[in-house]
């Protein structure tokens, strides 16, 4: 049976999903059938899976999931609203979402807004009505593919024609996509929220971030190491940053293939490498500063994102961390001047690395958990002493 007979097969065999006026297609032409959310038209992106609990406004406002399809495996979604507060950025970057109960009106204190009409206002789609068990388990076992999701206005689907776009659609990897969302002004982040910044006003106290696809709970950490922070997008040149004497480097979280990113901005990642201002990189730019000294990285099956991974760090503890990540350095041939610091109790992958004679280090998780637990904040406090050091040399 060639995959268009089967695809007609899949829409006709199930007189039940008749009804459905929304469709979930996978890459291998296996469709789902449910109820629609959000606005009517046609989203693809690859599909992944997060096991958190709670957290879904700022799951869905996570830069890092730019161009993704998540399938929530906590079958109650939207049940407390979205409130501005929650937002991790201005907008909703993901393609859309998958969840397993119908949404309902929320009831919560904190409610500002429905999440349905919330979707509807960042022209978002969700398909709900899905087994999201069976479905993680295909992605846990099968691998990270892409994904449609279709919300038609009159319960038709043109299956030839869905598959046809979703089989046009490039894979992430290989995809710098930190390029296309990181900030094209310079702003400082103070008071919780952006401000506008001239060089002129700068103290000598301050932290130069490099925004891949910054999430504001960083931010708003970074601001009680009590530095000016100043965030730059990757196409600033990093020369001119150093010029104005920065007491450290933050490289950011962000989405897409971390080489396809770092090929663009190689020669500026080597140039920080061979000063000695300290360096905090999480998640992307965890990876953004292992390529910088040589280590390779690979795409994962697929991947980590949940509030529960835990990790084992160098002191023989264990953290329970919040992770969001489809690419993770290797272990093959890692260069003798990267030393690993954490590792994944879950499958052994490296979790946090440092340079040696270097004040650079770099976690692949997302210490600043929020939501989630707070066992790495430790980290933020590590940044603070070594750019103290640093503050009082230079």
């Amino acid at each position: 049976m060639n995959v268009y007979s089967e695809l007609k097969f899949m829409k006709n065999k199930d007189s039940q999903n008749l009804d459905k006026d929304c469709l979930l297609m996978l890459e291998n032409g296996e469709c789902f059938y449910g109820k629609g959310f959000g606005i009517h038209g046609t989203t693809i992106g690859e599909i992944c899976f997060n096991t958190s609990i709670t957290g879904y406004q700022e799951i869905l406002t996570d830069p890092s999931y730019k161009n993704q399809i998540i399938t929530f495996t906590f079958p109650h979604i939207g049940i407390v609203g979205t409130n501005e507060e929650d937002n991790e950025s201005s907008e909703i970057f993901c393609s859309g979402c998958i969840v397993n109960n119908d949404l309902t009106n929320s009831s919560n204190y904190r409610s500002e807004m429905f999440f349905e009409k919330w979707l509807k206002n960042n022209r978002k789609i969700c398909i709900a009505g899905v087994d999201t068990r069976m479905l993680t388990k295909k992605i846990r076992e099968n691998g990270a593919c892409n994904a449609l999701i279709h919300f038609s206005k009159n319960k038709s689907f043109n299956l030839k024609k869905l598959k046809t776009n979703l089989d046009n659609t490039e894979s992430i990897k290989n995809q710098d996509l930190a390029s296309q969302i990181s900030t094209k002004e310079i702003y400082q982040w103070k008071n919780n929220k952006k401000q506008k910044f001239k060089f002129k006003n700068l103290s000598n106290k301050w932290i130069a971030v490099i925004d891949f696809g910054i999430k504001k709970n960083i931010l708003k950490l970074l601001e009680d190491l009590d530095y000016e922070i100043i965030v730059f997008g990757i196409d600033f040149d990093f020369k001119k940053i150093v010029s104005y004497k920065p007491k450290g480097f933050f490289l950011s979280n962000g989405p897409g293939d971390p080489m396809a990113t770092y090929k663009k901005i190689k020669n500026k990642i080597k140039y920080l490498t061979h000063k000695n201002i300290p360096i905090f990189g999480i998640c992307l730019g965890h990876q953004i500063l292992a390529l910088g000294f040589g280590a390779k990285t690979e795409k994962m099956n697929h991947g980590h994102r949940g509030a529960n991974h835990p990790i084992k760090n160098n002191n023989n503890k264990v953290e329970i961390t919040v992770q969001n990540h489809g690419f993770v350095v290797s272990k093959k041939k890692l260069p003798n001047n990267i030393s690993v610091t954490h590792k994944s109790l879950f499958d052994g992958t490296i979790a946090g690395i440092k340079i040696f004679k270097k004040p650079f280090f770099s976690v692949q998780y997302h210490p600043e958990a929020s939501p989630g637990p707070h066992d790495s904040r430790y980290l933020f406090k590590e940044f603070k002493n070594k750019i103290d050091i640093y503050a009082k040399k230079n």
